[in-house]
């Protein structure tokens, strides 16, 4: 049961998340599509298109996600409702309505050209708008109620997110600058303050479903905390290497990008040791798989693939190959998709009034998922090994001579993203479909959520 009523602000934010969710994979299955059969919707949508909604629904589903977890657990943390219910609304109704004139704009080709930014200005006023509203609504919250580790880590990675988005707005005229200070936006968010964010709920989730002492994942989240700042930040410095800054870059890049696994090698840890500790087996199965495997995946996808080209003498041979691919997808799945997954499957039972539900699909959801993503990721890391061979080690073979060698790699891609969309729905429905007892409906309350014990 809920123990605040501003809780439930959290369920409009989840269920707006889950819509654009949903877009952004038909969207990634129309790219697969157009990799394998180019001129399909080649006039009425075109590539680029297509690729622009996918990442922007990409990034305002998790941003929504975020929120919404936010508005969930922090009345718990300071042990206090919300500041102002009404500002939760009205910001996520300017949210969510900046996001969809931004993806009408873009199939009416209204958009701007830096990638991952290509809001129009008046866009992402409104979107800056809204994170100002939700900065100041969570501040006021947090200030006036009582201090944990994890509402601290949690503000300090959502207000260093809007900080850094306040970059989006300067482009200088310079292209080395620009593309300087756009890492600062794109870099930092994903490498740096949004691993604190991921990181806070994590330990909220850990705390709920371990049983184990707060003060003993509080621990753990401060050294994850630091290691993620001290490797994240300077890490930025990966990016620098072939856009016309100086050499020194490559070193700073090099140890600062090598040294970005150890905070998600942390959280590995950090989870299983939890768990093990804990030795409670929750009610909500579904929550705790996600719980366990956010961390593990990520892991690989960003810790894993992230080091496998972030050397300088690899970088230079890879870079923008099918390989970045590979690492992204499954750095963004398992860092960020994944800790949403699992406060949604959390909070969803809470929110609707009825004890944990549809778990079996739930689960089912996260193997589908997981199972396609790690496909896919190893599809195209084999495509771009053989793209970086033939184009930059060997050489002389022309664009589509490559294509023609790597398409099998995408076909594969293709079905990989089908068993994910199946998956994806499945999740959805999982978790906002009929459940198998209505409770409410029938006028029986649920049982109170057991509270966490300390280990022994």
């Amino acid at each position: 049961m809920l123990r605040y009523q501003t809780q439930k602000l959290a369920y409009l934010y989840f269920v707006g998340a889950l819509v654009l969710f949903l877009a952004q994979v038909l969207f990634g299955l129309i790219i697969g599509l157009v990799y394998v059969l180019p001129n399909f919707l080649s006039v009425v949508l075109p590539f680029n298109i297509a690729r622009m909604i996918h990442i922007n629904a990409l990034l305002v589903w998790l941003l929504l996600g975020f929120f919404g977890a936010t508005y969930y657990l922090i009345p718990e943390e300071v042990e206090r409702d919300i500041h102002s219910p009404l500002i939760a609304k009205l910001q996520f109704w300017l949210f969510f309505g900046a996001a969809a004139v931004a993806v009408v704009g873009y199939l009416f080709r209204i958009h701007e050209g830096r990638e991952f930014l290509e809001q129009p200005i008046y866009v992402k006023i409104a979107i800056a708008v809204a994170v100002l509203m939700f900065l100041y609504n969570v501040s006021m919250t947090v200030l006036h109620g009582r201090k944990t580790a994890v509402a601290s880590v949690l503000l300090l990675g959502l207000w260093g997110a809007g900080v850094f988005f306040f970059f989006a707005f300067y482009e200088p005229a310079n292209l080395v600058l620009d593309k300087i200070y756009w890492w600062w936006v794109v870099h930092i968010w994903v490498e740096g303050v949004w691993e604190l964010i991921m990181a806070a709920i994590l330990a909220y989730l850990l705390i709920k479903v371990t049983g184990v002492d707060r003060e003993v994942i509080e621990k753990w989240l401060y050294v994850i905390v630091a290691l993620a700042l001290f490797s994240g930040l300077l890490g930025t410095g990966h990016h620098y290497y072939w856009i016309g800054t100086p050499g020194y870059w490559r070193w700073i890049g090099s140890i600062f990008g090598a040294l970005e696994i150890l905070p998600f090698f942390a959280m590995v840890v950090w989870a299983f040791y939890l768990l093990y500790q804990g030795g409670r087996r929750h009610e909500n199965k579904a929550a705790v798989l996600w719980s366990i495997g956010c961390p593990l995946m990520a892991f690989f996808g960003a810790g894993v693939w992230g080091f496998m080209h972030t050397l300088s003498p690899i970088n230079y041979y890879t870079h923008g190959t099918q390989v970045t691919a590979a690492h992204g997808h499954l750095a963004f799945f398992g860092a960020y998709a994944m800790v949403n997954f699992a406060i949604i499957t959390y909070a969803m039972p809470s929110l609707r009034g009825l004890m944990p539900f549809n778990q079996v699909l739930n689960m089912w959801s996260f193997w589908l998922m997981t199972s396609g993503m790690a496909f896919m990721t190893f599809t195209l890391t084999f495509a771009g090994v053989v793209q970086t061979h033939m184009q930059r080690v060997v050489g002389g073979y022309s664009y589509m001579d490559v294509q023609d060698q790597i398409a099998v790699f995408f076909w594969m891609r293709l079905g990989a993203g089908v068993v994910f969309a199946v998956g994806a729905a499945l999740f959805v429905y999982a978790v906002l479909g009929p459940a198998r007892e209505q409770l409410l409906a029938r006028g029986v309350q649920p049982e109170p959520e057991p509270q966490p014990q300390p280990a022994e």
